[in-house]
C-alpha cells in the first residue's frame, strides 16, 4: 500500500493547458487504487492513514475473491475513485496542506489517473 502524491503533475497540466477557471475532475479507473486529498507536509500523516486502512481492512481467510486480494478492493471501495478540484485564475485550489494522492492498494501496479478539465468560461 502506498499513497502517491501527484499534486505536482496535476499542477502542471493545469498550467500546460492554459486552464483558468473552472474544474479539474480526476478519475482513477482501477478497482484496487483511488483517489483522495490530505495534507502533503508532514509524510507522517501519510503513515498513519496507511496504518489505520490496513486495520480498517484486513486478509481474512473468508475472503471469497480468487485474486486474494479483497481488502484493496474494500479499500479503494473506501477511498473512493474521483476527486473534482476548483481552479481559479490558473490554480488548484487546494487547502494550505493539502495535496492530491493516488492511493495504491495492491501494487506495485501501473496505474492511470484520467483528467478532465472543465472550463467555466462561456
Amino acid at each position: 500500500m502506498d499513497l502517491v502524491d501527484v499534486t505536482h503533475q496535476v499542477r502542471d497540466l493545469v498550467q500546460v493547458e492554459g486552464m483558468q477557471d473552472g474544474i479539474c475532475s480526476l478519475f482513477v479507473p482501477h478497482t484496487t487504487a483511488g483517489l483522495t486529498l490530505n495534507e502533503n507536509w508532514d509524510p507522517d500523516v501519510r503513515h498513519d492513514i496507511l496504518l489505520t486502512l490496513a486495520q480498517m481492512a484486513p486478509p481474512d481467510p473468508r475472503h471469497a475473491h480468487r485474486e486474494r486480494n479483497s481488502p484493496a478492493h474494500i479499500l479503494a471501495s473506501l477511498v473512493g475513485s474521483s476527486l473534482m478540484i476548483l481552479v481559479d485564475r490558473g490554480q488548484l485550489q487546494l487547502g494550505s496542506w493539502q495535496g492530491i494522492y493516488l492511493a495504491e492498494f495492491d501494487g506495485p501496479r501501473r496505474r492511470s489517473i484520467w483528467v478532465q478539465l472543465i472550463s467555466s468560461r462561456t
